[in-house]
């Protein structure tokens, strides 16, 4: 081959390389996060009207994951700023996923296969990230706050209570004044089995996190994994050490060893940050009816999703039904929304859309009260508490605290 022929092949091998990694990324997304486009609820005046009143929190969506500013409008997934602004969304949980098993499923998965590695190469993260679950957390901290200091003000960072507070009042008007953010994890396989790795993603920002994701890990058993146990000695002290930070304990994805165990142990309130119940969608994802009592026992909450596997359906009204079950069975003070958005799911409606629930409460009876509870302020109540330092609680919310969730 001549010279000239060889530096031909060359480039035509770069070009190729620079379009796929250009281009894969966002072709990938466009086929996992999803809108199917089915019928929409007619919205009434009513509905808008409240919605535009509403402090919204949604407790968990995956955006950090992709490749795409969560800054400007996209033409794919379903949570960035403008569309957060749209729904009128207070405060937006971005939740950390760093690691996925091969042909994932709700049954049961291997903790010895990752497929987002190829995700995380094609994106051309830094190479840090391509071997390290917790360089992975720490890389999407630091595009959170990337998102936040080039947003003029428009999204803020929430770190403690008096972050939340500062939110809250800075909104004149549910539609008007900054979106909060707060940073989570999808499993705490990120620790990479160290204690002291709490340390570095809580300076990182991390505020919530759940402990296992779609297979078992070092602290816990899944839902979804292969021996589905329960909490492990190292679980147990990252719990307890959570507790103490002032990080919320999510027990998404564990499995039901696992969410009994953490409910016994647990000094604060936890949530459920995206899913389900099996009375209205009988998937092994969902939360029985006896962890559901054992979530409100706890002063808890449990985010409902908007996707198939949490309601069987992705409908609007689907969406309600699970969250009559949990009022009527338990209170409307444990309701709340979890979309799990960006998450490799497909929904009827992107986060711009919310006020789809805001109608399907209405069309299912609820009061403005009810649904002024669910769509935000019982997750507004958790996080003033959850969000501060066990020992800085005064003694007597402190007592309260470990006596509300004995």
């Amino acid at each position: 081959m001549s010279r000239r022929a060889a530096f031909i092949v060359v480039a035509l091998i770069a070009l190729a390389s620079g379009l796929f990694f250009a281009i894969a990324p966002g072709e990938i997304e466009k086929r996992t996060n999803m809108v199917d486009g089915k019928p929409l609820l007619e919205v009434s005046d009513e509905a808008r009207t409240l919605h535009a009143t509403l402090r919204i929190v949604d407790l968990h969506s995956d955006t950090l994951l992709w490749k795409r500013s969560m800054l400007d409008l996209a033409n794919r997934g379903h949570v960035d700023l403008p569309r957060l602004q749209q729904g009128y969304v207070a405060l937006q949980i971005f939740s950390s996923v760093t690691k996925s098993p091969e042909d994932q499923n709700y049954d049961s998965n291997p903790s010895n296969t990752d497929e987002l590695t190829a995700l995380v190469v094609s994106q051309l993260q830094s190479v840090r990230t391509w071997g390290s679950l917790l360089e992975r957390t720490l890389f999407h901290a630091e595009k959170m706050d990337r998102a936040v200091a080039g947003s003029d003000g428009e999204l803020v960072a929430v770190a403690n209570a008096g972050d939340l507070e500062a939110l809250l009042a800075a909104r004149a008007g549910p539609s008007d004044g900054p979106t909060g953010s707060l940073f989570s994890a999808e499993g705490l396989h990120s620790l990479e089995g160290e204690i002291a790795n709490l340390d570095k993603v809580y300076d990182a920002g991390m505020r919530m996190a759940g402990l296992t994701h779609f297979f078992d890990n070092r602290l816990a058993g899944s839902m979804h994994g292969e021996e589905k146990g329960g909490l492990t000695d190292f679980g147990r002290e990252v719990v307890r050490a959570m507790e103490d930070k002032g990080m919320v304990v999510d027990i998404a994805h564990c499995s039901h060893q696992c969410v009994a165990e953490v409910l016994e142990m647990a000094r604060r309130p936890v949530v459920s940050s995206h899913g389900g119940v099996q009375a209205t969608c009988d998937v092994n994802r969902n939360l029985s009816d006896d962890e559901v009592r054992g979530v409100a026992a706890n002063g808890g909450i449990i985010g409902v999703g908007y996707w198939p596997g949490a309601v069987c359906d992705t409908s609007p009204a689907s969406v309600a039904a699970a969250m009559t079950h949990i009022r009527d069975l338990v209170g409307i003070e444990h309701v709340a929304l979890g979309s799990d958005y960006d998450g490799a799911t497909t929904v009827r409606f992107d986060t711009s859309g919310l006020v789809q629930v805001t109608q399907a409460l209405l069309n299912a009876g609820f009061s403005e009260d009810e649904i002024r509870a669910v769509m935000g302020e019982n997750a507004i109540r958790l996080l003033s508490r959850g969000l501060v330092p066990l020992a800085e609680l005064p003694p007597e919310e402190e007592r309260a605290e470990v006596e509300d969730t004995a």
